[in-house]
């Protein structure tokens, strides 16, 4: 890795002939102009070596020049204001300036066809804006092209590029050239190299192609191409390599192509095949099949079983068979395949046991069977793999323990066995000699680990997953010795203890640390470097003490559900000046108290913010409307009082504002109407709120739960509800809800979105499912006038709640149109009239509640309404089942006739006062034997008397 700068000394090399400096790194220098004073090159390579800025024109001095490389190490820090330079190379025969920035060389052509001798021109990746056309080119010793990477503006590849018969390589791959493959192309015969992948080619393989005699590499993958291979791909006697992946070809492989004998690699993964996988192998079984070495068909909707025909196949490589839905045993012939290094089976349907001869697979460096149904024991033969760098059998259902055998796996560096069904012990034996893993994700499974308390493992890992294994009750000490650690999840492992000051000192080398849902207790010493991991989840735990400062690196912060205590200023406020990365943060469910301060400023990337169920108190501050990315935002269950800050109409990507069961007060805000146009959940539950529902509100389209029960709310209910469109269809359009979970850091997803709701009569907390739910709940506050017919347009609507109201008029005759309804509250109102009969129509409704309203005539029939209990209906005149009350034919309830009967000697009893009486008896003696039996309960009850006796005689003497 040389670097600094070139020393003119250099020149004193006067026959010099062969210069190469590539792949070193002279880093932020550029090309040094005396360069061009060593006139004896011949052969000048500069390629990748990190020289940055303008390519000097004195090389165009050098006229001996045969081989000039500037390839510019993956980047475009070279640059050129013009090629006329080139001019003076006329003995120029290899030229490659691929990442060189040629954007301002507009003649580029013209220049590089005016060298005679040119023999391979590589110019990829040059930001070229277009190929210029012309009539009449010079290359005539060209036998090498490169234009790959340019994005052309060219949507046809030029004509003068087809004229170039004598071409032997031709790469246009990764440019925007459409349409179908030009038949021009056809009589360059000549190729043995053809790279046209990245392109929006949409044709069918011309059938003139099967013709090239000389081709040997032909990469067609990443574009359009359609139909089936033609069985005239015989012709193609000198193919090597066929790249055909990620097109839409389909039907059956022609059986010609086993014919193909110098074959070694077919890559045909994501296509339309659609055939079974053993009649592919019947195909590929002639001459190809023992030269075949790559055979990769994953993603192409193969399906039937996996059969014995690949034991003829004893030369390959690689075979990957990824993402299709290949079924049945895995079969014993895999093991015979003695030279295969690379074997992808993961994502398809295998089920049954490990074959006992994958341990003969010595070559074998990855193998993924990731995703399958197999099952059995891990063979104790697979730590014969001594190859062995990749090994992944997540997500199945394999059973026992972890062999022993595993750890003589020396080379082994990626272990994937999360998500199985293992169980049992896993001691420091299965660890011995694995001095090369660096990642292991075993998550997921029922294993155990007992090692030594000192135990020092012989392996630095970089990833480590163990959820669900039982690491306790002590914290594993050993987790200290890990210096290259940098993702860690122990969550649910059964800690019961506190970590060590080692592990703290440790964590400042974490990007992602997982210590949830354990009961690890102690506090967390306040220092930034502590916790200063991208994403930190320690929720569910036993945390105590203050809140501990963190980096500004810190990206995810879950401290939810626990015993932190305390202001939480310090936290806030802590580096005030210091911008915070965070974009997350819940710190729901602990002991904090006092006010938010304000100095939310520097916060300004949050998208989450949950203080939730805690001890806050007064006033939201001024500051909250700098945090313009918030998505969501959780106050629920304090003691916030006063209004709602008006600067939080800054937040304008605001989805969730849940500030239920708080001491807020006021009108509810118009402007929530006009500036969170994306809010999707709105909660105002249990506060103080007065005034009329503003009609702004109606303004939130993507509105799916509105709650403001629990309120002192007053007047009608708007009719413009019928706007919330995303409660009037079941369609889910742009999931904003959950949109910032799309991403992951570090293999691990962001938490879900959790909202506490009441529906069907129950407090239930929704996470996952969160984005389905659509509800309305305006109960117990004091609105009155009718319920608005406009309600039904909402006819995805799931829960409505308009109990312990001043409505009336009659429910709305077309309720039944909102098919998906499946609870629905209009209790303790003054509601009149008959239930509409369409409510019959409700086959989701499982909760009702009519009841203590003026409801008359009959229940309608249905399977739903006569299921539910009586209590959904008292209160009311209604009649018929589940009401004992018999409806007459028209309808009506009947007289209280039916709730006479006569005594055996014709007078009547009314039922009604004998029940009073009786209960009058039972209540009257239950108190006073409890009086005369219970000597200080008798004495308590006259001292209450006397008690109540003075009270009254003040208020009288007043």
């Amino acid at each position: 890795m040389f670097g600094g700068k070139l020393n003119p000394s250099l020149l004193d090399l006067k026959h010099l002939n062969y210069f190469d400096l590539s792949f070193n790194n002279f880093s932020s220098t550029p090309i040094p102009s005396f360069l061009g004073l060593m006139s004896s090159l011949t052969h000048l390579n500069l390629s990748n070596a990190g020289f940055v800025g303008l390519i000097p024109h004195q090389l165009g001095n050098l006229s001996n020049l045969h081989f000039l490389n500037l390839e510019g190490y993956g980047s475009n820090d070279l640059y050129v204001n013009n090629l006329e330079w080139l001019s003076g190379l006329p003995l120029l025969q290899h030229l490659d300036m691929s990442f060189v920035n040629l954007s301002k060389a507009s003649n580029w052509l013209q220049l590089t066809n005016a060298l005679p001798s040119l023999f391979e021109l590589r110019l990829s990746y040059c930001q070229l804006p277009f190929i210029p056309p012309t009539p009449t080119v010079n290359f005539s010793s060209l036998l090498t092209l490169d234009l790959s990477w340019n994005y052309f503006e060219n949507t046809l590849i030029q004509s003068w590029i087809v004229g170039l018969r004598n071409l032997v390589s031709l790469d246009l791959s990764y440019n925007y050239f459409q349409g179908p493959i030009p038949v021009d192309l056809q009589n360059m015969t000549s190729l043995s190299h053809l790279d046209l992948h990245g392109n929006y080619f949409n044709s069918s393989i011309p059938n003139w192609l099967y013709s090239f005699s000389h081709l040997e590499f032909l990469n067609l993958r990443y574009n359009s191409l359609q139909g089936k291979i033609s069985s005239a791909i015989r012709n193609l006697t000198s193919a090597i390599s066929f790249d055909l992946s990620e097109n839409e070809l389909g039907g059956k492989l022609p059986r010609s192509l086993g014919n193909l004998c110098n074959l070694r690699e077919i890559r045909l993964s994501n296509n339309k095949w659609s055939q079974e996988i053993s009649k592919i192998l019947e195909s590929l079984s002639g001459c190809l099949s023992d030269r075949l070495k790559i055979l990769d068909l994953s993603g192409s909707q193969l399906h039937g079983h996996l059969t014995d025909e690949l034991k003829v196949f004893k030369n390959l490589v690689k075979l990957d068979l990824w993402n299709n839905s290949i079924s049945g045993p895995l079969p014993v012939s895999l093991g015979n395949l003695s030279s295969l290094k690379y074997l992808d089976l993961s994502n398809n349907q295998f089920k049954g046991t490990l074959p006992q001869n994958f341990g003969q697979l010595k070559n074998l460096v990855e193998l993924d069977l990731w995703n399958n149904s197999i099952s059995g024991p891990l063979l104790v033969s697979l730590g014969n793999l001594s190859s062995l760098t990749y090994l992944n059998l997540g997500n199945n259902q394999f059973k026992g323990t972890l062999p022993q055998s595993f750890g003589q796996l020396s080379k082994l560096e990626y272990l994937y066995i999360d998500s199985n069904m293992l169980k049992g012990v896993v001691s420091e034996v299965n660890f011995a000699n694995l001095t090369s893993l660096r990642i292991l994700y075993a998550y997921g499974n029922q294993l155990t680990l007992k090692v030594r308390q000192n135990w020092i493992p012989p392996i630095q890992l970089e990833s480590l997953s163990l959820r669900s294994w039982n690491l306790g009750p002590k914290f594993p000490q050993w987790l200290c010795s890990q210096r290259r650690m940098m993702f860690l999840d122990i969550s649910y492992t059964q800690i019961s203890d506190m970590p060590p000051p080692s592990f703290w000192n440790l964590s400042s080398q974490f990007r992602y640390l997982n210590l949830s849902h354990n009961l690890i207790n102690g506090e967390i010493p306040n220092s930034p470097v502590i916790l200063s991991a991208s994403m930190i989840d320690l929720s569910s735990n036993h945390f105590k003490g203050p809140l501990p400062c963190i980096s500004s690196n810190v990206y995810v912060l879950d401290l939810s559900n626990n015993s932190f205590s305390r202001s939480i200023s310090q936290f806030f406020c802590f580096r005030v000046n210091e911008p915070k990365h965070i974009g997350h943060l819940n710190l729901q469910k602990n002991l904090l108290s006092g006010i938010i301060p304000d100095c939310l400023m520097n916060w300004n990337n949050l998208v989450v913010l949950n203080l939730g169920n805690n001890n806050f108190s007064g006033s939201i501050p001024a500051s909250i409307g700098s945090l313009t990315k918030l998505n969501s935002l959780h106050l629920y269950n304090n003691k916030f009082f006063g209004k709602l800050p008006s600067s939080l109409k800054n937040c304008e990507e605001l989805v969730i504002i849940d500030v239920a069961e708080n001491r807020f007060a006021g009108n509810i805000p118009s402007w929530i109407g006009h500036r969170c146009t994306r809010l999707m959940i709105l909660s105002l539950r249990s506060n103080y709120f007065h005034g009329h529902i503003p009609k702004e509100l109606c303004a939130l389209i993507s509105l799916q739960i509105l709650d403001l029960s629990h309120n002192e709310l007053s007047g009608n209910i708007p009719r413009c509800v019928k706007n919330f469109s995303a409660m009037a269809t079941n369609n889910i359009s742009n999931d904003h809800m959950n949109s910032y979970r799309s991403g992951s850091r570090y293999g691990e997803n962001l938490p879900f979105e959790s909202a506490l709701l009441v529906i069907k009569g129950n407090i239930l907390e929704y996470s996952t499912i969160l984005h389905l739910v659509k509800s309305i709940d305006f109960s117990e506050n004091n609105l009155s006038g009718e319920i608005p017919e406009e309600v039904t347009n909402l006819q995805a609507l799931q829960s409505l709640n308009l109990s312990y109201n001043l409505l009336n008029g009659s429910i709305p005759m077309n309720i039944g149109t909102m098919v998906l309804l499946e609870s629905v509250d209009f209790s303790m109102n003054h509601l009149l009239g008959k239930i509409p009969s369409s409510m019959s129509s409700l086959t989701f409704l499982s909760h009702l509640n009519l009841s203590n309203n003026n409801l008359t005539g009959k229940i309608p029939l249905s399977t739903q309404l006569q299921s539910l209990t009586a209590l959904s209906f008292i209160g009311n005149k209604l009649c018929g089942p589940p009401l004992m009350d018999i409806c007459t034919v028209n309808g009506v309830k009947p007289n209280n006739e039916n709730t006479k009967s006569k005594d055996t000697n014709g007078l009547e009893v009314d039922w009604f006062y004998v029940s009073m009486a009786l209960g009058f008896v039972v209540g009257f003696w239950g108190v006073c034997s409890s009086l005369l039996l219970n000597k200080p309960w008798r004495i308590m009850y006259f001292q209450f008397l006397d008690h109540i006796g003075y009270k009254l005689k003040s208020v009288v003497s007043l």
